[in-house]
């Protein structure tokens, strides 16, 4: 059974097909997709496409991706979760995204505050990485915020476009 979690003003929840275009309007926009790895969706098969592959990976133990919802609005705002997550060697690694609409409102800070929980008391990590876009400095700031140490810069880590960019690595250890 996918685990749902709840903060003050959040609900993070399993995503569903229903959740289809609240997900493109997410991954198509600009502002968003210029520091997530990936390019822009163009419709809304592709949002359904993610939402099936998020399914199958967390039935095969590989990835766990909520999706963030408004308590007040039931509006899906963006996504957050573990990917990378290998539970023999204890580590995963945490992505988030978030529509602007709701930027700089501390949603994204409350999402991660609960994930970081989730990883180390229920998953039993050591360690949760983080890979920021080095010119992504709210991202930045956040993890920071939450205790994340800066680790170095991997060269041509992800491919976005069709051209490489430079990343942080951040990780958080649970000791």
């Amino acid at each position: 059974m996918f685990p749902e979690l709840n903060t003050k003003r959040l609900r993070l929840r399993e995503i569903h097909e229903h959740d289809a275009e609240a997900l493109f309007q997410i991954l198509s926009t600009d502002e968003v997709i210029r520091f997530y790895g990936q390019d822009a969706l163009l419709d809304v098969q592709q949002a359904k496409d993610i939402v099936a592959s998020f399914a199958k990976n967390y039935l095969e133990n590989r990835v766990i991706r909520w999706g963030i919802e408004r308590k007040d609005t039931k509006e899906l705002i963006g996504t957050i979760g573990f990917h990378a997550y290998s539970p023999n060697y204890r580590r995963a690694e945490i992505g988030y995204v978030i529509h602007p609409a709701h930027w700089r409102i501390g949603f994204a800070s409350e999402a991660l505050k609960e994930i970081i929980a989730y990883g180390f008391n229920t998953l039993q990590l050591t360690r949760i990485g983080a890979v920021v876009f080095l010119e992504n400095q709210p991202s930045s700031n956040l993890l920071i915020k939450h205790g994340f140490i800066q680790e170095g810069i991997l060269r041509s880590y992800i491919y976005q476009y069709g051209i490489p960019h430079d990343t942080y690595m951040y990780s958080l250890l649970k000791s």
